[in-house]
């Protein structure tokens, strides 16, 4: 069934023209990805489709009462609402019923008793029992929770930006209507989180439409990408995986036609330049084809040149940080951290909102100071630090003006002297827009600029906070293309599963409290892996020495009338002092097993190697409590 039809859409901004003669079909069933480089009309295309921008021409339109629900980048809440008042200004049915059922029981406070009142609260509690409306409270709250968000009576306008968007989230969640349509929803929430919306977008009976810069998340989500490309849309069936495999044999064939159009014009060509001026109908014919081959022209958009800078030399020390720690009142977001970086490092830096990511990229660049504790760089290091804020873009410099201020001419890798016309063309801005004022640019855009700048500047020690939020994809391969060569140290605070994969070896999990786990290979899955197997063997281990499992075993015998055991031998006896001394043994062995893996900075064969021996010194530690329980239960 089809809910959204966009025929002939054409659109401009100020002077610059997004959308040319676009057409589109959205069907129920289909969850769609929309991708395109910052600045193509993306966000604009959702705008029209949500009904909230009127296209210059074409026409959009909704089949059957079709329910569109829009989550912006930048959303607006009342901020005089509390949180849970927020979601109930929903106009869903069930949010409807419980605001109506909230305003009956204020209203008969005030006038007890009011017939009509009466009556209309029968009316609205037998509609919320045959609705299933209490459960929208709960169900509310309950993704709420799944998102992060706690303390549910809290104003709107006491939040942080990150948590603002995390409720407009859960009532987009909470109501979507007929077709979802999602603006970058994975900004702002960490990788466990994204793993929660991923299943439950899966779980939604509406259509979905989104905006995003996370490929795991357009892989396992999307059966359609949509390609805005040039002010055109290229659809692509399938998730993100297919759409790689279908868009290169699409410019292969592209490019195929592009040749052979070539092979005809310099034909073509050639025959006019020898054919006789006598035989003048044939060469106005031959003209015209001519003509028509001139007009025809792919772009495969394939010229991009990998931006393979020259190397600053970096020295044998990079950095060691001693003790740091850091408070905002009574939060601690960082407890006494211990952090070395070596040459070659590249780590990724995880975890939950809040715990401290940002801080730690702000201390190590030296823009905060922590409480206490010190760090210690080495000399040779030249420090890039590509943060959130990109406060310092002169919004009244042309784009290429302000490159060149910042470095007109820079050297590549093999000793080319590259001009800021061309670093910015590596950066996909072209030639023509490369004149704009950057007060013209878009939001992503501007990010865009800002990591061009931070990257010209040659640093050999890297650090970069959440770089795939605002960025489109296109501009993360060419961020990932220059960090495959980058020679240098890399530390990148993201939720983005895909960029943390593709660009670092190493994961340390910053959570809550200013606790901070030890280094684990990537990729992220097995990270994952390790850390549920860490978290179970701790579990079993605090389960398994808890005193209360022999006390209770005791008591069960006692309860039962079962004699009381005998007293042990004298072999017993010398098997429980030897299990003692091999209980101590192995824990003390695996306390140094997991310091190594947590402190270790080499391949990944070795920790492997170590992940197998503290796997088998955990089995054998099992084994000697089960027996160290059984031998004290005789004791007794």
């Amino acid at each position: 069934m089809n809910l959204i039809t966009l025929e002939n859409i054409r659109h401009q901004y100020s002077e610059r023209l997004l959308l040319d003669n676009i057409n589109l079909l959205i069907n129920r069933g289909d969850r769609i990805g929309l991708i395109g480089v910052n600045g193509s009309g993306k966000t604009t295309l959702l705008r029209i489709i949500a009904g909230l921008e009127s296209p210059d021409r074409g026409t959009v339109t909704a089949w059957g009462g079709v329910r569109i629900r829009y989550l912006p980048q930048e959303p607006r809440l009342d901020d005089n609402l509390g949180i849970l008042e927020s979601l109930f200004q929903s106009d869903a049915p069930r949010m409807r019923l419980l605001r109506d059922f909230q305003a009956m029981n204020l209203a008969l406070e005030e006038r007890p008793e009011d017939p009509e009142l009466h009556r209309r609260l029968l009316a609205v509690n037998a509609e919320m029992d045959r609705s299933d409306g209490w459960k929208a409270e709960a169900d509310a709250k309950a993704i709420l929770t799944r998102l992060g968000v706690g303390s549910f009576s809290s104003q709107i306008g006491t939040l942080s930006g990150g948590q603002h968007k995390r409720v407009a989230l859960a009532r987009a969640l909470l109501d979507p209507g007929d077709l979802l349509i999602l603006d970058e929803p994975t900004n702002h929430i960490d990788a466990d989180t994204i793993d929660w919306l991923e299943q439950h977008l899966l779980s939604l009976n509406s259509a979905l439409l989104m905006v995003t810069h996370d490929r795991y998340f357009l892989d396992r989500i999307v059966n359609r990408i949509v390609e805005l490309d040039r002010r055109q849309l290229i659809s692509y069936p399938g998730n993100y995986t297919r759409y790689l495999e279908q868009r290169e044999a699409r410019h292969r064939r592209l490019a195929e036609s592009e040749e052979n159009r070539r092979r005809l014009l310099r034909q073509e060509l050639a025959w006019l330049h020898r054919s006789p001026m006598a035989r003048s109908g044939k060469q106005k014919a031959r003209k015209q084809r001519l003509d028509e081959l001139q007009k025809i022209h792919h772009d495969g958009g394939q010229g991009r040149v990998s931006m393979i800078l020259a190397s600053r030399r970096l020295g044998k020390k990079v950095l060691s940080a001693r003790g740091l720690k850091k408070s905002y009142g009574d939060h601690t977001v960082i407890n006494g951290l211990d952090f070395e970086l070596e040459p070659g490092d590249r780590i990724g830096i995880i975890g939950p909102n809040g715990a401290g990511k940002s801080t730690f990229l702000d201390i190590l660049a030296g823009t905060r100071k922590p409480d206490s504790g010190e760090l210690d760089w080495g000399k040779t290091v030249q420090l890039g630090y590509y943060d959130q804020r990109n406060l310092d873009l002169d919004e009244s410099m042309r784009v290429i003006d302000f490159v060149q201020e910042q470095a007109s001419l820079i050297l590549t890798d093999n000793g080319q002297r590259v001009e800021a016309a061309q670093m910015l063309e590596w950066f996909l801005f072209p030639r023509p827009q490369q004149w704009a004022r950057i007060a013209a640019l878009s939001g992503g855009e501007r990010r865009r600029l800002y990591l061009l700048r931070t990257l010209i500047h040659q640093p050999n020690v890297l650090l970069l906070d959440e770089p795939s939020n605002d960025l489109d994809i296109q501009t993360l391969t060419v961020l990932e293309e220059f960090l495959d060569h980058f020679k240098g140290c890399l530390i990148v605070a993201s939720h983005d599963r895909y960029f943390l994969d593709r660009t670092v070896d190493y994961l340390v999990n910053f959570e809550a409290g200013g606790r901070v786990s030890g280094r684990y290979p990537t990729p992220f899955s097995l990270y994952r892996q390790m850390r549920e197997e860490n978290i179970r063997q701790t579990q079993e281990r605090a389960h398994g020495r808890a005193s209360g499992s022999v006390s209770t075993t005791r008591d069960a015998r006692a309860h039962t009338g079962a004699p009381r055991p005998q007293k042990l031998s004298w072999k017993e006896e010398r098997e429980l002092e030897a299990l003692e001394v091999s209980i101590e043994e192995m824990e003390g062995e695996k306390e140094t097993l997991q310091s190594q893996i947590n402190a270790s900075g080499d391949d990944y064969a070795r920790l492997q190697t170590l992940a197998e021996r503290l796997q088998e010194i955990d089995a054998k530690l099992d084994r000697a409590m089960e027996r160290w329980l059984e031998l004290s239960e005789l004791t007794a």
